[in-house]
């Protein structure tokens, strides 16, 4: 997918996808996906998708919804707290290694 935001594309199959998040609901109406990338520029965003029955639902006309997918560009703390959230503790490491501190 590709959107363009405040003048900055941003792509899906250029950027490099660093994380992502499935309710694990595949196939169905339900079924809801996040996954965070990163620009070659260093820039995050957060590409969504979801079914009809998400948050991600669009009308569709006639009293029926349908899938939608959007693009949102996040900062490097929403992207932190993104990757600690979905469990990207190998991204946290590599990207975010000053964050870090043993407990």
């Amino acid at each position: 997918m590709i959107k363009i935001i405040d003048g900055k594309r941003y792509n899906t199959d250029t950027a490099e996808e660093i994380c992502d998040w499935t309710n694990g609901k595949f196939g169905k109406f339900e079924y809801r996906e996040k996954t965070m990338f990163r620009t070659k520029k260093g820039n995050w965003f957060i590409y969504h998708y979801g079914g009809p029955m998400t948050d991600m639902a669009i009308s569709a006309g006639m009293n029926s919804w349908s899938s939608s997918e959007d693009i949102e560009p996040v900062t490097e703390k929403q992207a932190l707290d993104f990757l600690e959230k979905y469990n990207g503790y190998k991204a946290i490491e590599k990207y975010f290694p000053n964050q870090l501190q043993d407990a």
